[in-house]
């Protein structure tokens, strides 16, 4: 039996070296990348950028250390791009790393193309002084009749194009070839796109495109078979001794994109365009920032010293910002919210992305946080206090796990959520607590509105207290403002105990801000809360109340 096991170990020790190996292409890898973070992130989105966004992403971009930026597809009509590229020229930006898109042909009609008409995209770069294109081409079926216009046409199109942009667009021009539809060819015409790629390595030196650049339009084709796409376009330039470059780029369906980028660039590929981050149309695609996170965590140098890989992270959740006017969603790889998190205990992983991004990692509290996590989370939120120790901690975790036995979704991350299970738990919401939560901000406009109609109901009972405009209630106008629907009667047991959980600071009122603290905590873990009559609700029966357990076990 043990000999059995020591040979199975060593198969798999064998095989895991073998199958690992190839990754030590990416450690290697001097990665070449076409920023599209300004055309490609406006792609589906409900509204487009505006001159000012575009500025925007460009500034970002250029604090990645991208050289390389597609700026502009043209059309017939006036668009943004023709401004923003008009105010980059004039504000002395490099044109060669400025790119833009256009189609190989002016128009198709009954699937055969123009091959007459200079295609508006380069004629456009020419007036405006663009010097690096990239020409659009389709070969599947779908788009022409390949019957009537073969492949000898095509390729006499694409070099005439080509010839046209050398001719015409001064001696800094960069061609790029890209094919569009390779899903649709590849399967039973792949011998189109090797072909056009045989024309293309044949060229005069001097003629040659910059590179081959490749998509994925579609995000269903699996990594492996995106990857031998490129293994055989790097075979055929090899054999022709073409050294341009090879650049992917991958859109999302079913969780391949990423996977897909790193595939290719492992069988061939040597760089990636895209956008920074995932927003672009449909399901968005494999950024660069997940992409070049990847080929560092891996352990490429070579990627640290060409681009500013700690500005990533910031560039592509102020991009998403931009485009979306939201967040990423926290849970978007490497640079969502909750990419950074300490999760199960305060250990680093190997590769600590908090650290390499500059940033602190947040203890995530949940069901599976450790004692030490959340006194650790109430240090970090609100100070050292004496009162935060281990076993009060433990008190709080046995809390989380009994609200799930009992069907019962808090959150405990923010500064309300944690202070309340602390309350429960058997602590003291101390005034140092209360000023660090009085800061807490309700963002949405419904929230805001709730607390403000509160307000009005406790400004109208602070008229009948000794002291107006002070900020506190005396317990009768609080008890009769408030309480009185939960609490029988004002001296009982109950309401006494009711009274002291809310009256943190022991001075015989109740301070708005303490008020407020079960009102913001209320709002934030039940968004959903519609009316006054429901908020109030809620922050009794689901915040004071429960916060009274502890004030019995006081006086027991």
């Amino acid at each position: 039996m043990a000999h059995k096991m020591k040979r199975m170990v060593a198969n798999y020790e064998k095989e895991a070296y073998k199958r690992l190996a190839k990754y030590q292409v990416l450690r290697d890898l001097d990665i070449f990348v076409i920023d599209n973070s300004i055309r490609e992130s406006t792609v589906g989105q409900l509204r487009g950028h505006t001159l000012e966004n575009k500025w925007a992403v460009y500034d970002e971009v250029k604090k990645c250390g991208f050289k390389h930026t597609i700026v502009a597809a043209f059309s017939h009509m006036t668009r943004v791009d023709d401004v923003f590229v008009e105010q980059l020229l004039e504000r002395g930006e490099d044109p060669e790393g400025l790119w833009a898109f256009s189609e190989i042909t002016a128009g198709i009609k009954n699937k055969l193309p123009d091959t007459k008409t200079v295609p508006v995209g380069i004629e456009k770069m020419k007036k405006t002084g663009l010097c690096c294109v990239i020409l659009e081409i389709d070969l599947g079926d779908g788009t022409y009749d390949f019957e009537k216009f073969t492949m000898k046409d095509m390729c006499a199109l694409i070099n005439k194009w080509n010839e046209w942009c050398y001719e015409n667009l001064g001696p800094k021009t960069k061609v790029l070839i890209n094919f569009r539809d390779l899903p649709d060819v590849m399967p039973e015409h792949a011998d189109r796109a090797f072909e056009v790629t045989v024309m293309l390595a044949n060229l005069p030196t001097n003629r040659r495109p910059f590179g081959v650049i490749y998509e994925e339009p579609g995000g269903k084709t699996l990594p492996e078979e995106c990857g031998l796409w490129g293994k055989y376009f790097r075979k055929i330039m090899d054999d022709y001794k073409w050294k341009g470059h090879l650049l992917i780029h991958v859109h999302e369906k079913y969780g391949y994109s990423d996977a897909a980028n790193l595939q290719t660039l492992m069988d061939g590929a040597n760089g990636i365009w895209g956008s920074i981050c995932t927003e672009g149309a449909a399901m968005g695609h494999a950024s660069s920032c997940v992409t070049l996170l990847n080929l560092i965590r891996l352990g490429n140098k070579k990627v640290l010293e060409k681009y500013n890989c700690s500005y990533l992270r910031r560039a592509a959740i102020n991009v998403t910002k931009i485009t979306t006017g939201k967040d990423p969603h926290p849970k978007q790889p490497v640079y969502g919210t909750r990419a950074v998190d300490f999760i199960f205990n305060l250990t680093p992983e190997e590769f600590d992305l908090a650290s390499f991004f500059g940033e602190k990692a947040p203890v995530r509290i949940t069901s599976l946080a450790s004692p030490e996590m959340i006194r650790q989370h109430m240090i970090d939120l609100f100070g050292e206090e004496e009162q935060f120790t281990l076993q009060l901690a433990h008190k709080m975790k046995e809390l989380i796990l009994e609200d799930l036995r009992s069907n019962r979704k808090e959150e405990y991350m923010s500064m309300v959520g944690i202070a309340l299970l602390l309350d429960r738990a058997g602590g003291k919401l101390s005034v140092k607590m209360r000023d660090a939560i009085d800061k807490f901000e309700v963002t949405s406009p419904h929230s805001k509105f709730l607390i403000a109609e509160v307000r009005k109901i406790w400004d109208e009972w602070d008229l009948q207290d000794e002291v107006r405009g002070d900020e506190m209630l005396q317990f009768d106008s609080f008890y009769n403002g408030f309480m009185a629907p939960y609490f029988s009667c004002y001296r009982c047991n109950d309401t006494i105990k009711a009274l002291q959980a809310i009256d943190m600071d022991s001075d015989g009122m109740v301070d708005w801000n303490e008020f407020e603290l079960y009102l913001k905590w209320a709002i934030n873990q039940y968004p959903e809360t519609q009316t006054v009559e429901e908020l109030l609700d809620i922050a009794f029966r689901k915040g004071v109340i429960p916060a009274m357990q502890d004030e019995f076990i006081k006086t027991q």
